[in-house]
This record gives C-alpha cells, sequence and structure tokens, in this order.
C-alpha cells in the first residue's frame, strides 16, 4: 500500500478495543480513512479492588499498542505521525502513569491522555462536523465508560465542557440498578452550575458514543427518545448479561455495562431536559483528527498530560 503524501492519525487507546485511524491530510475527512485498525480489549475485567488496572491489563493494553505498530508499519505508516491517546479506562486508573510507563517501555509509544474536559470539547467539535455549522446550538452528551461528558455551544467552541465521573462501568461498579437514575439525576444536577445548565438546557440534543448508538439500534430508531429508555431499562434490569447480549444493538463485551449505560443516558436528558437526542458517529477519536488537520493544531492539543 503506498503511502499518501500527508497522513495524520490517531491511536484511541480505550475499555473494549485500541483503534488505529488515518487518514489523508489532503482529503481531510474521517468519512474516508486511509487505514483503519481495531483490536479488542477488555479492560473492564481487569481492575483491582483499589482500581489499579492489574499487571494482565497493562499487558494487553501494551500487546494491542505493540500490533497496531506492526501493522501501521506494513502499510506504511509512521507511528510518529500518530497521536496515541488512552480514554477515562486508563487515565482514571489508580495507577495510571505505572500503565503508561509500562506500555511505553515496551512498545516505544507514549499514551497521551486528555482531561475530561478536553474529551467533552472534541466530542462537541466532532458532532458539530457531522451536522454542520447550520445546525445551530448543540447540546452533546457522550456516556463512556468512566466518564460522562456534556457539552453545549452554538459556534466552533462549547460555551459549556463538562465531565463528571458517572461513565457505564463506574456505575456497573457500584450496583447501578433500573431504580438509579432520579440518584444520577441528582448528583450531575449539583456538579452543574445553573448558567451552565441553562447553556445545555437549550441546545439540540446529540448522543455522541457508543452507548448511545446502541441504545438508538436497540430502540430500532435514527433517534433515541426518552420513552424509549422508559420502556427499555426496566427490561435489560430483568435480563442477564447473557441474554442482553442477544438483543439487537447490545454487543457482548459491552452487555454487562448496558443497564447501566441506559440509565446513564436516561439521566443526561433527565438533566438537560430532552426527550430526544439524535445521533453522531463521530466523537473524540474524530474531534481530535479533525483537530489535526486544522492548520496551528499543536496548540489545540497543548495541555495533554
Amino acid at each position: 500500500m503506498r503511502r499518501p503524501t500527508s497522513t495524520v492519525g490517531v491511536l484511541d487507546v480505550g475499555c473494549f478495543s485500541a483503534h488505529l485511524l488515518v487518514v489523508d491530510a489532503e482529503r481531510g475527512s474521517p468519512r474516508d480513512p486511509v487505514h483503519s485498525h481495531k483490536i479488542r480489549l477488555r479492560l473492564d475485567k481487569s481492575y483491582d479492588d483499589s482500581g489499579s488496572l492489574t499487571r494482565d491489563g497493562i499487558e494487553a493494553v501494551a500487546g494491542a499498542v505493540a500490533a497496531i505498530r506492526r501493522r501501521a508499519a506494513r502499510v506504511g505508516v509512521s507511528l510518529p505521525d500518530v497521536i496515541p491517546f488512552a480514554t477515562s479506562s486508563i487515565r482514571d486508573a489508580a495507577n495510571a502513569d505505572e500503565i503508561v510507563r509500562q506500555v511505553a517501555r515496551r512498545t516505544g509509544v507514549t499514551l497521551r491522555r486528555f482531561t475530561g474536559t478536553q474529551e467533552a470539547r472534541l466530542a462537541y467539535l466532532a458532532a458539530r462536523r457531522w451536522f454542520g455549522w447550520s445546525a445551530g446550538a448543540l447540546t452533546v452528551l457522550d456516556v463512556g465508560g468512566g466518564t460522562v461528558e456534556l457539552a453545549a455551544g452554538d459556534a466552533d467552541r462549547p460555551l459549556v465542557a463538562r465531565s463528571l465521573p458517572y461513565g457505564a462501568r463506574t456505575l456497573t461498579a457500584l450496583g447501578t440498578d433500573a431504580e438509579g437514575r432520579a440518584d444520577l439525576e441528582r448528583l450531575i444536577r449539583a456538579a452543574l452550575p445553573a448558567d451552565e445548565l441553562a447553556v445545555l438546557v437549550g441546545g439540540r440534543a446529540i448522543g455522541c458514543s457508543k452507548v448511545f448508538q446502541q441504545l438508538a439500534r436497540l430502540a430500532d430508531a435514527p433517534a433515541l427518545r426518552a420513552a424509549d429508555l422508559d420502556r427499555w431499562i426496566p427490561r435489560l434490569a430483568r435480563l442477564s448479561a447473557r441474554r442482553r447480549a442477544k438483543l439487537p444493538g447490545i454487543s457482548r463485551h459491552r452487555a454487562e455495562q448496558s443497564l447501566a449505560g441506559a440509565v446513564a443516558a436516561r439521566a443526561l436528558m433527565g438533566v438537560t431536559g430532552h426527550d430526544r437526542v439524535e445521533i453522531s458517529p463521530w466523537s473524540t477519536k474524530e474531534g481530535l483528527l479533525l483537530t489535526l488537520l486544522e492548520p496551528g493544531h499543536h496548540e489545540a492539543i497543548a495541555g495533554v498530560a
């Protein structure tokens, strides 16, 4: 495979996969990548009681990054041209620094760690570009494994960007059930100043995570409605993870967290006052790619640990 004249790429290391996505900078769109390669991970099974990623978990991350580096070399992509970053599954682990050191020692790749707020901004940019500049005010909601992100505004940059520790993996570990939505809504409201909440309430709601995508597929609808979740959350609560995995839209590796993800999504909709959430297939990874395609992108990603 001949390498394009100029490429940019990201290596997104998350709870369930390590995903390399590379685009041609001259064409400049994540819609048409020149290379995409994903390796499955199951970091949700690899935390100890202290919140640290276990040795097996670190080995899995290092192995996936090393395999992707070899794959990239075979297709002519140099990892120095790629921004490697870790999501909250690594960023918020009790031994995050050790994970980054061990992966760098094993692979030569140093994983960067965006803050939750930076991830919220990148997700907002991705949704803004997906729906277009004429879409008006947007409220972007993202349910991840460790955290949820909220961002809102009516321009290229959000007026509000927040990250809160109520992701699907976190809530599952806490034993959140179908009745947990009201408590979760109270916690989210308490974390948001009134002026920020007013902005979040005003926009067109966009869901930009695998959780929202899979819930919309479960509801068999192009957009996710509050009524869909009110109907499905009790059903999910009655099913084992194995039976949930047989439902449309619920992947086997996300089945255990699917109830908590649905509760988190419904709580975000309740707090922001939205009965309907449209779905964006782009999120943080694509937002970072879009940033890399812009002039002066080195300043835009400054501040990454």
